[in-house]
């Protein structure tokens, strides 16, 4: 496949006859296709290495589920001319393989920080969370498995605590270095015992953990690969995207044998996964979800059979490469904040007694949880938050998502309708809603 000039709007990509399945929320563009199980969704990854070998393009992210695969392509630089004729060709493996496409359920939800201090605010993000740079005002997660992060100025200062925060979650080498860089650079760090709140220049702040030794390890045999950060997570570099949907295969068997939902993401990390070497590698992240290896003891063994099936294909795991971002909102209404943002994010309840989480149905976006916030706490309550969220949405389900919103207890703060909305939840904590377009040009 032969590079080409990225499109610069997502209506260049759409109007690519074959393109119907795929929707652009951003740089790149996105296709759901619903599968019966991991195996069939497998199925569908082997056939985009077989129509993706020997081109010149990054290989396309897959996102492998019990339910279905999410193919992305362009995620790093951009579709292509190019990129549409291989939409349309994996479409077209989808359908014989019957699987069958959803652009609906496509979304894409990410973090803004407002700020008046930019290089510094980017800086500290960029250590706290492992990401990269992505141009001058945002940062990437490397393996675009977790929220982007950008930047906006921000004109008035905002002094209080905001009302929102992250968790994250890395191997505890990797989230004890960190706590102490940031705290050497001078950034506020609270410690907690299993965890450090630290702080950006304007109180931004992160849960980083863990931090005690061996925190993030089971103690069994053939689990070195894996690390326990709320998720069990292990990363495997290839040298070819043939040879990660060949573990992504294996893994998924395995999974379905074992009756257990299994995450198996791929992903070529471009400039950001470049070897000392200079070549380019091929990532596969394995992950079990927020908290199940502790809910079903079948989660060892099948860890142990897929770490032992990844050492016989020749594979050497990344384990500090390991990491789990979640974004945590506190309100005095828990209930009514929570319902709010499982409807507008089309999310479930953690059925849990006593757990707040919300869980994307097919566990490509991110965990939210919930925290009581004293209803005193009045100044706060009224400050508005330095970080947001924003949902990128199919051009062709964004005025269903406000809808949404609206019936679920949002208000309208800015409509610029038919492309962007920013709404605010019952409790004051903003959402931008962009249609595919509007997040695209964002990126400009």
């Amino acid at each position: 496949m032969a590079p080409s000039t990225p499109s610069t709007t997502s209506t260049d990509f759409q109007d690519q006859r074959g393109t119907d399945d795929w929707r652009v929320l951003g740089r790149g563009a996105s296709a759901w296709f619903a599968a019966r199980s991991h195996s069939d969704a497998a199925l569908l990854s082997r056939a985009v290495g077989e129509l993706c070998g020997g081109a010149d393009t990054a290989a396309p992210d897959l996102d492998v589920r019990s339910t279905g695969v999410q193919v992305r392509l362009g995620a790093d630089a951009g579709v292509t001319a190019a990129h549409a004729d291989l939409a349309s060709a994996i479409s077209d493996a989808a359908r014989r393989l019957g699987l069958e496409p959803r652009p609906g359920a496509l979304q894409e939800l990410g973090l803004v920080v407002d700020t008046q201090q930019p290089e510094d605010v980017t800086a500290f993000w960029e250590s706290a969370l492992g990401y990269v740079r992505d141009g001058q005002d945002a940062l990437a997660d490397p393996l675009r498995r977790h929220p982007a992060l950008r930047l906006q100025q921000m004109d008035t200062p905002r002094p209080l605590r905001n009302r929102l925060h992250l968790d994250s979650v890395a191997a505890q080498p990797v989230a004890a270095g960190t706590v102490d860089r940031l705290a050497s650079a001078g950034a506020d760090a609270a410690h907690h015992g299993y965890y450090a709140t630290v702080a950006d220049a304007e109180g931004n702040e992160v849960d980083l953990l863990p931090l005690p030794a061996d925190a993030d390890r089971w103690d069994a045999p053939d689990t070195d690969d894996w690390r326990l950060v709320f998720s069990a997570v292990a990363v495997y570099p290839t040298d070819t995207l043939e040879q990660a949907t060949r573990l992504v295969t294996v893994a998924a068997e395995i999974a379905d044998r074992a009756g257990l939902p299994l995450l198996l993401d791929v992903c070529d990390p471009g400039p950001a996964g470049h070897r000392a070497s200079g070549a380019t590698e091929t990532v596969v992240v394995l992950d079990t979800g927020k908290d199940r290896w502790e809910m079903d003891e079948g989660y060892l063994p099948l860890c142990q059979r897929v770490q032992r099936e990844a050492r016989s294909l020749g594979l050497t795991a990344a384990p500090d490469r390991a990491r789990f971002v979640q974004v945590g909102i506190d309100a005095a209404d828990v209930p009514a904040t929570r319902a709010f943002w499982q409807a507008v994010l089309g999310y479930d309840a953690d059925p849990r007694s006593g757990v707040t989480d919300i869980i994307d149905p097919r566990r490509l976006g991110p965990v939210l949880f919930f925290q009581p916030l004293d209803p005193e706490e009045t100044e706060r309550r009224s400050q508005r938050n330095r970080l947001h969220l924003d949902l990128a949405v199919p051009h062709d389900v964004a005025d269903a998502t406000v809808r949404t919103a609206l019936h679920a207890g949002g208000t309208v703060l800015r409509d610029d309708s038919p492309t962007r909305w920013t709404l605010a939840d019952p409790e004051g904590n903003e959402i931008d809603i962009l249609a595919g377009a509007a997040r695209e040009q964002d990126r400009v």
